[in-house]
């Protein structure tokens, strides 16, 4: 079987066992969100494609929905019908892969596919049947460079063909009567691109999702390393001005004078070496977005011309005779007390009042209960695609090590070290020593029997808790252990579980 799926594939055997294990995960999810993201996740692994969507038939109406989608640079619609788009009809009424090597010739409409700087050069869909072999859906993956994608058909099929199989099953067991309070629709944080599992990130992607739609100037806060650029950028990208700019100044960067004028922009002769007029900031994101990193290091002097354009959306160039308007939504980041220096007289009052008008306050890494490893995974897969390496495995003494080292908050930290254990990985095993975490982090080696069995339980019950919205009578249910028993481990690992989402 195997020289007949995969023999137009290089390597038949290392590929089938990645097939294998993508599958093997599939089938050991009981999320059906984390199903279908976990699917298109494989899709692009396995066929090299920058992008990857699964679509799915909606009987009644014979439309194409949009359920996930494995793309950096773009938000997956979710809920989006698809009636007219040709290529992916044909894949469904053909029933058989269409694998296009060069999309520039071809004669069906693109348009459906993310706009990207560069082109998309090839394309596969294939057709997924379900127990019945009839068609349900679409597996796609697509390319900005040549590639040969022919021979990933026969995987493909078999891999989003179970995944849809898998994700009718689990929605089948849901139980009818919900044992808790109706749960909040927060999206997962890969709606946004972020990565995470833990109660805090749902929680900021609560308020993200809350936000996203409005005119609010959001204040983010949280230690240095925290991710507040990613997450400016996830309100900007997922909100009515996406496909506006989204420009970035840091206020700590600049000397006052040099801030101002790149703020404000100049007309010619403002100064010494005005020899033209020079647009700022303001009006480079014009409908657009302007984020001001590093907020709580503006001069009192620029703050007070920042509340102008807060309070009349206009601002005045230096050297211009008169303001005119525009229209930027302004999203701050800091990682100092902004009400401690209102108080100390170092930042304006109104100004604070005016950018805390919806603040969101970033969960530093050690709050995010699980989602080190996610990260750490998600970095370590990044780094072999930079590099052009084979995926790289985890010792079970790395990840010992790893979930033992007390990170700051600073994911940035976290990203340089597992880039780092990637280029020092030759065997394609990351262990310990590739990690370099300081001596004391190394203890965990020496940790009793216990000590690592509750560390492994810690892991396993926070996951637990997430798949079962944070439902305890639900996760003691699946666990099948009595619901006093759950609450004395959870209370022992000092897990905290949401009151938002608690039964009655």
């Amino acid at each position: 079987m195997m020289p007949t799926l995969f023999s137009q594939l290089p390597e038949p055997v290392a590929y089938a066992e990645t097939l294998l294990g993508w599958i093997t995960r599939l089938g050991l999810e009981n999320d059906d969100q984390r199903l279908t993201c976990l699917c298109v996740d494989a899709a692009a692994q396995l066929s090299q494609c920058e992008l990857s969507q699964l679509y799915g038939l909606d009987e009644a109406s014979g439309q194409l929905a949009l359920i996930a989608q494995h793309f950096a640079e773009a938000v997956a619609t979710g809920d989006s019908h698809l009636r007219n788009e040709q290529l992916l009809h044909v894949v469904l009424n053909q029933r058989s892969a269409l694998c296009l090597d060069d999309l520039g010739d071809s004669p069906y409409d693109c348009a459906f596919l993310p706009a990207t700087a560069a082109p998309w050069r090839t394309l596969i869909g294939v057709p997924l049947f379900n127990r019945c072999q009839a068609t349900v859906g679409v597996l796609l993956c697509a390319s900005q460079r040549k590639a040969a994608l022919q021979g990933h058909a026969p995987a493909l099929a078999h891999l989003g063909s179970f995944a849809l199989n898998q994700r009718v099953l689990l929605r089948s067991l849901r139980p009818r009567h919900a044992d808790c309070l109706p749960l909040l629709n927060v999206p997962p944080p890969s709606t946004y691109g972020l990565i995470g599992a833990s109660a805090a990130m749902e929680e900021t992607c609560r308020l993200i999702g809350k936000v996203q739609h409005t005119p609010y100037t959001v204040l983010l806060r949280g230690e240095t390393g925290t991710g507040k650029e990613v997450v400016a950028r996830a309100i900007h990208a997922s909100g009515p001005r996406s496909a506006k700019a989204f420009v970035v100044q840091n206020c700590a960067a600049f000397p006052e004078g040099l801030l101002e004028s790149e703020l404000f922009g100049y007309r010619k002769g403002a100064f010494t070496g005005a020899e033209r007029n020079h647009p700022g900031l303001f009006d480079t994101a014009h409908g657009g977005t302007l984020l001001l990193d590093e907020i709580g290091d503006m001069p009192l002097s620029l703050q007070a011309k920042l509340l102008r354009v807060l309070q009349e959306g206009e601002i005045r160039p230096l050297g211009a005779s008169a303001a005119h308007k525009v229209d930027v939504r302004i999203i701050a980041a800091t990682h100092r007390d902004l009400a401690a220096m209102v108080a100390q007289g170092s930042f304006r009052e109104d100004l604070y009042y005016r950018l805390a008008q919806f603040p969101i306050e970033l969960p530093a890494l050690r709050a995010r209960d699980g989602d080190v490893l996610l990260l750490a995974r998600h970095f370590a897969e990044q780094a072999c695609a930079a590099l052009g390496k084979a995926a790289v495995a985890w010792s079970s003494a790395a990840i010992d090590q790893l979930s033992a080292h007390g990170f700051p908050g600073n994911v940035r930290e976290l990203k340089c070290l597992v880039e780092r254990a990637v280029l020092l990985s030759d065997d394609g095993v990351i262990l310990p020593a590739h990690l370099g975490l300081p001596t004391a982090a190394s203890a965990v080696l020496d940790a009793t029997l216990r000590q690592r069995l509750e560390r492994v339980e810690r892991v396993f019950l926070i996951d637990c808790l997430h798949k079962n919205r944070g439902n305890r009578t639900r996760t003691a249910r699946e666990l099948g252990v009595a619901r006093r028993t759950l609450l004395y481990r959870l209370a022992r690992l000092n897990i905290p579980c949401r009151d938002a989402q608690e039964e009655r």
